[in-house]
């Protein structure tokens, strides 16, 4: 799950980016404790009330397990992350499942430089790993890819979860502050994102917008 690079990236991951982190880790250096290793359940639910629809982007998508997961459900997919190896491990897991979904290397601040739109775009971990100055970025970067009418479904850390440990800790007056422009907000809610440490959850914002 993250997003951090030189724009789009086939190759060098800058110094000091926070990219280096999530590609030792799917290069196989243990200890992230993000992976699942399965779709997040939250997500499941919304693929399976119907709530994704059209052409379908993953944007920090990882290892690849909830673009697998909604490509499933007869879906058009596209997964982009900024670390190599983790779409390495996206497209080896599509091979072997039989399943046609695009994994590609690339920034999820430059969104736009794929020349193409998606009805519904999904953020699991992707927004939290950006500081307060880089999240306007984030932003116009997703709401360049979606049309008026257009969905965006997004999974971050609370500012109710203790300790400083992992990603940035997210408000929901940050959230509503990063998408007040373009975005209508139609639900902020708390919610259990699964991790791969005990207790297995950390406190989560799952919200839904719809652009303008």
């Amino acid at each position: 799950m993250t997003g951090m690079s030189g724009r789009r990236s086939t190759g060098g991951l800058p110094s000091g980016s926070g990219v280096e982190i999530f590609e030792a880790h799917y290069a196989g250096e243990p200890g992230a404790g993000w992976e699942i290793e399965r779709p997040q359940s939250a997500l499941v639910r919304l693929a399976r009330d119907g709530a994704l629809r059209g052409r379908v982007l993953d944007v920090g998508c990882g290892s690849g397990d909830n673009a697998l997961m909604i490509a499933e459900h007869g879906l058009e997919t596209t997964g982009v992350d900024a670390a190599p190896s983790g779409i390495d491990l996206a497209r080896r897991k599509a091979r072997e499942r039989g399943l046609d979904v695009r994994f590609l290397v690339w920034d999820g601040l430059a969104l736009p430089d794929l020349g193409e739109r998606f009805d519904t775009v999904v953020d699991v971990g992707f927004f939290h790993c950006f500081t307060p100055a880089d999240r306007p970025a984030v932003a116009a970067s997703i709401g360049a890819v979606v049309p008026s009418g257009g969905r965006y479904f997004l999974m971050c850390w609370s500012d109710r979860e203790p300790g400083t440990w992992g990603p940035h800790r997210i408000s929901g007056r940050d959230i509503e502050a990063a998408f007040a422009d373009g975005w209508r907000i139609d639900s902020l809610e708390p919610a259990d994102l699964e991790v791969a440490f005990p207790p297995g959850t950390v406190r989560a914002w799952q919200a839904a917008m719809t652009r303008l």
